[in-house]
């Protein structure tokens, strides 16, 4: 069986895990046909071993696998705090375990044989999750990392500006002088490299 490995160039990858090498095969196939990268691992542990969370992408993880199956791996990767879009499938439709997937954050839960265009269109929704998960973590520590430029009163400055505070509110809410706020906001807006508080409110609302 061919299959793509683009994940060194950051494009969004497909990890497909099935103990069932059928089904690896063609689910890899119509991944592919689709345009898009995949990799397909025998069991959870190896893709566990093999996955690093730089790698965009998505997970097809079968419901029962040997070792550890799918709402287990699903668990595994909440507890590692990787945020990696899971779809669940399953040749044994459980409410349960799919109530169990969903409370967990899955994508969807998808009983075989499935559709192919209902499995695709999951994948494309997966993929654009980890994607838009991936930009929010990013201009959250991108954030953070400016915010830290700022000493701790100047914070507190740039809360209250956030809360759109004039000068004279700011300075009787911290007990300091105007003229003192009017400094702060000033080193505030050049260390950010901002003109404008509504570039700091912009740049607070990524603040985890």
């Amino acid at each position: 069986m061919t299959q793509t490995d683009r994940t060194s160039t950051g494009e969004p990858t497909v990890f497909i895990i099935d103990d069932d090498e059928a089904v690896r095969d063609a689910l890899s196939v119509l991944v592919e046909v689709a345009g898009l990268s995949v990799r397909t691992f025998v069991n959870a542990l190896e893709f566990l071993h093999r996955y690093s969370p730089e790698q965009p992408g998505c997970v097809v993880a079968d419901l029962r696998m040997p070792f550890m199956d799918g709402l287990e791996l699903q668990e595994e990767l909440s507890r590692r705090g990787c945020g990696l879009p899971v779809i669940i499938i399953t040749a044994h439709g459980e409410v349960s375990s799919a109530v169990t997937a969903f409370r967990s954050g899955a994508v969807d839960f998808l009983e075989k044989p499935f559709d192919d265009g209902v499995f695709l269109r999951r994948i494309h929704e997966a993929l654009q999750r980890d994607a838009h998960q991936r930009r929010d973590r990013s201009a959250a520590e991108s954030a953070l990392a400016k915010l830290a430029l700022l000493s701790p009163r100047e914070r507190d400055v740039a809360a209250l500006m956030v809360e759109g505070c004039a000068n004279k509110a700011i300075a009787i809410r911290l007990g300091i002088g105007v003229r003192t706020v009017e400094t702060h906001r000033a080193n505030i807006l050049s260390k950010l490299d901002i003109r404008t508080v509504p570039e700091l409110m912009r740049l607070w609302m990524h603040i985890p």
